[in-house]
């Protein structure tokens, strides 16, 4: 339990490295309050010693500050020794690394000399401060921790989020911090004093798993697209059982060739993995999600993951997340999740943007300001056409631009919310209902459609007693419109994101289309090119 609880710490606090190599690292003045008398530990390093170690092995600018600064905070006590042996939480740290180094197929931290080390001083019930192996080891552990959260929870340093369309800031978290506190509490009750990645970790173990169904090889593929149903023999059934049951979707092993209501649950499973309708019916679409190489969804799980080591860490409060990929939004009270509404999304060519902002108003009945594009390609041409357009679109000019009047044609229905952004990208209401209906919904010019745009208005407005169900009913229908501004902690953030892999509320693994293309241009920059990059089985 000692190793989840420190591996749930490290995946949030790591992240924040990145911005190390982006600005110098200020470096901490040294504590000298601290002594052997109401020290941590009442093991010190000589200063010389650190410096003699930095000299030696020459980490870069940025690591030996945060080396230094983290020493210099506590007044160069030992962090990884007591007087009476190794800390318990060090081969704990350096299973977390092995896990690392297995999972990314990324080596640079393996260090033989250290793990002899290590293996070596863990026999000793007495350690002596000036033990040459001992201040190595104990430097050369604070070196791989930082070196460790920087590759595994930062980020991969090659990529510029924003060459990728990605717009909500990096979170900044501060590694050191964390390493203090992991020490001073001897790697108890993490949580209690570090946020938690719950997304980052459940996606980790995932991928390992993953890693045990291709220990012998890629499994074989099921060497068909027939529509198979409940009742249906056939010998390629056999195969369907394997493979689903590999995945996890079937419960037990099943090799008779028959087409059962416990088969019927797994495709229905598999589906809703996939984001398919679950029909519990197979077919072409069916069996190329079921034949993606488990290899291929490995690194659609590392590519997500190097995605949620981006994302800030999830507020305590109210918020909203979108994820354009799984055309959803989810709603978080109090840091728990309220309700799900699937959603529209923009089309390939109008891109819903990645980004983060705040909702603070609520429009009803609103206008709808025809954007300059739109007007130049559909609504002037339509005009040319037909002098009556804008008649029979309830449209009307304003100044120099077009808009549409309040009401149930109108293209942003009866509510829209906004979170101001220079992306011109909000939610709203539409007239279009039959859109949620289907699995893949990327149709819109760029902003976000609700499936139940008055559920988010009541959710919005719940604090204010004064916004009953009837009132938003009849401001939604009134054809006048009116913005409520929303204030301080009725304000609620807003996260706009691509994950085209996570694992769900139910522990379920959950896979993707990549939509817009992302997770392509994600691949090459991690992976480089390859004979079978994974974008050219996930997309649409």
């Amino acid at each position: 339990m000692k190793k989840i609880a420190l591996f749930i710490a490290l995946a949030l606090v790591g992240a924040a490295c990145r911005t190390a190599s982006e600005k110098k690292t200020e470096i901490a003045v040294r504590d000298t309050t601290i002594t052997v008398q109401n020290s941590f530990t009442e093991l010190f390093i000589d200063t010389t010693a650190f410096a003699s170690y930095v000299g030696a092995h020459a980490p870069d600018d940025s690591l030996t500050a945060r080396m230094r600064s983290f020493y210099n905070h506590r007044n160069y006590q030992y962090a990884w020794f007591f007087p009476d042996g190794m800390a318990e939480f060090v081969p704990i740290f350096r299973s977390l690394r092995n896990d690392y180094v297995h999972y990314s197929g990324d080596s640079s931290l393996y260090n033989a000399a250290l793990d002899k080390a290590i293996d070596s001083l863990s026999q000793l019930k007495k350690i002596r401060p000036d033990n040459p192996l001992v201040i190595e080891t104990e430097l050369a552990l604070t070196e791989q921790f930082f070196r460790y959260t920087d590759l595994a929870y930062s980020g991969d340093k090659r990529i510029n989020t924003q060459e990728l369309n990605w717009f909500i800031p990096r979170r900044k978290l501060n590694p050191e911090v964390f390493l203090d506190s992991l020490l001073k509490n001897k790697g108890q009750n993490v949580a209690a004093y570090e946020p938690v990645n719950r997304h980052y970790n459940l996606l980790k173990q995932k991928v390992l798993e993953y890693y045990t169904i291709t220990k012998n090889g890629e499994p074989a593929a099921v060497d068909t697209d027939k529509k198979f149903r409940e009742g249906d023999r056939d010998t390629l059934i056999t195969a369907l059982k394997t493979r689903l049951h590999l995945l996890g979707d079937l419960p037990e092993p099943d090799s008779t060739p028959v087409f059962d209501t416990t088969l019927t649950a797994a495709v229905k499973h598999f589906q809703q993995r996939v984001g398919q309708k679950q029909t519990g019916v197979t077919g072409p679409a069916f069996f190329k999600e079921l034949n993606v190489p488990v290899t291929a969804r490995i690194r659609q799980m590392l590519i997500n993951m190097e995605r949620i080591r981006w994302m800030p860490a999830a507020p305590p409060t109210d918020y909203i997340l979108v994820n354009i990929p799984e055309f959803t939004l989810h709603a978080y009270e109090d840091g728990k999740l309220s309700f799900d509404m699937v959603v529209v999304v923009g089309s390939e060519a109008n891109s819903t943007v990645i980004f983060s902002g705040t909702l603070n108003q609520v429009v009803f009945s609103p206008y709808w300001n025809v954007p300059t594009s739109i007007l130049k390609k559909e609504v002037l041409p339509g005009i040319k056409k037909n002098p009556n357009y804008l008649a029979r679109h309830n449209m009307e000019w304003n100044g120099g631009s077009v808009r549409q009047k309040p009401g149930k044609s109108n293209s942003l229905g009866l509510v829209k919310f906004l979170f101001p952004n220079s992306y011109s990208i909000y939610f709203h209401d539409t007239p279009s209902k039959s859109l949620f209906k289907e699995s893949q919904r990327a149709f819109s010019h760029g902003c976000i459609r609700l499936a139940e745009p008055k559920k988010m208005a009541e959710w919005l407005l719940r604090r204010d007693s004064t916004w009953t169900s009837e009132k938003i009913t009849a401001a939604m229908n009134s054809g006048k419109e009116k913005y409520v501004r929303l204030r301080g902690k009725n304000e609620v953030p807003v996260f706009i994101g691509y994950f085209t892999s996570w694992v769900d509320q139910h522990g379920n693994l959950q896979f993707r289309k990549d939509v817009y293309g992302h997770d392509r241009r994600m691949e090459e920059r991690l992976f480089g090119k390859t004979e079978m990059p994974v974008a050219q089985a996930l997309q649409p």
